[in-house]
């Protein structure tokens, strides 16, 4: 790992399983001056047994006391722009955990800071790093099937589900604030404009998640016509019973397949060519887990703050895919 890596000072602001997760692999890429930051005692206590890291509850105090040169913000979705501000505000470069708001208050002001100290940021793409929707971003960067006409793009799974240890009646995804379905699953937006770049809102609908007693979205649809004039059709669920994620891509030459298995790992990424036949087939590389995408996602972060470059989801990123998911949550 390079030196300059393991060098910095990195403060990570909450140490729930996302958070968790990332101090685990700050520690494996040989971050050494390592401190965390979260109003729970008992949050900060098994953080500080397991890594041996400095833990502090106040978040403001931990920007002065620990003096990070990165700040990792894994807060409660509310706290995510306020927080990276502090943060840029004191000269520390920024990785913020998805979605990067629930609003667009203080998400102007955030980029202009970042901008103007020259400062790294980077909000969180894991998906970016996985070997499925990499493949994809190659195959449509390299002409492998043309010019892109239309794309589909699909997540869907059950929320009571997910995250067992915390009841999803009371998780951040229950929140008419901070959750509901399409902030949830913003991954599929921010892919859509990392595949075909800038979009706007055609059309969108919504579906409440009465089905499992919350007042958010459950479910929506959304139709984007990208400044590439490739039309996307979104769709994004957390009521629905089996997982499903998957994305077609529509080119002049030929069809980019790919559906994921709920494990991550295995999936099958297909290229069919103009005369509808397979034409090859892309298998995930041979001892490939899942946590490899949150490190690898990271290390760029990492690399790119040491090498003085922009990383390939900052701020202005979020705000594009934030400004599509709050359009979608305000309709009907």
């Amino acid at each position: 790992m390079s030196s300059d890596i393991a060098s910095l000072s990195v403060l990570v602001s909450g140490v729930g399983s996302i958070g968790r997760r990332h101090v685990s692999n700050l520690r494996t890429l040989g971050v050494q001056q390592l401190a965390v930051s979260d109003p729970s005692a008992a949050s900060l206590s098994a953080a500080e047994q397991e890594w041996s890291v400095d833990g502090i509850a106040d978040y403001g105090e931990a920007i002065r006391s620990a003096k990070p040169d990165v700040v990792f913000v894994c807060s409660p979705t509310s706290l995510h722009v306020p927080q990276a501000l502090a943060a840029v505000k004191a000269g520390a470069h920024v990785f913020i955990e998805k979605p990067l708001s629930c609003s667009m208050e203080g998400v102007d002001e955030l980029c202009r800071i970042a901008d103007v100290q020259s400062l790294t940021t980077m909000v969180g793409s894991n998906m970016r790093f996985h070997p499925g929707p990499r493949k994809i971003k190659e195959l449509i960067d390299g002409g492998a099937v043309g010019t892109v006409l239309s794309s589909r793009i699909r997540t869907a799974s059950y929320l009571p589900r997910w995250r067992r240890e915390i009841p999803y009646r009371e998780s951040y995804s229950a929140s008419k604030k901070e959750g509901g379905a399409v902030l949830d699953c913003i991954h599929e937006i921010d892919l859509a404009l990392w595949y075909f770049g800038p979009a706007t809102v055609l059309s969108s609908a919504t579906v409440p998640a009465q089905s499992i007693g919350l007042g958010v979205e459950g479910a929506a649809e959304m139709l984007l016509r990208h400044d590439s004039n490739v039309l996307s059709s979104l769709h994004v669920s957390f009521i629905q019973h089996n997982w499903v994620r998957s994305c077609e891509v529509v080119g002049t030459e030929g069809t980019i397949v790919w559906d994921l298995d709920r494990d991550f790992v295995r999936h099958r990424l297909d290229m069919y060519g103009n005369d509808g036949a397979l034409q090859e087939s892309f298998p995930v590389p041979g001892g490939w887990d899942r946590n490899r995408m949150y490190l690898e996602e990271i290390e760029h972060f990492l690399s790119a703050v040491s090498a003085g470059a922009r990383s390939c989801a900052p701020v202005s990123a979020g705000k594009l895919a934030l400004q599509i998911a709050l359009q979608v949550r305000g309709s009907k």
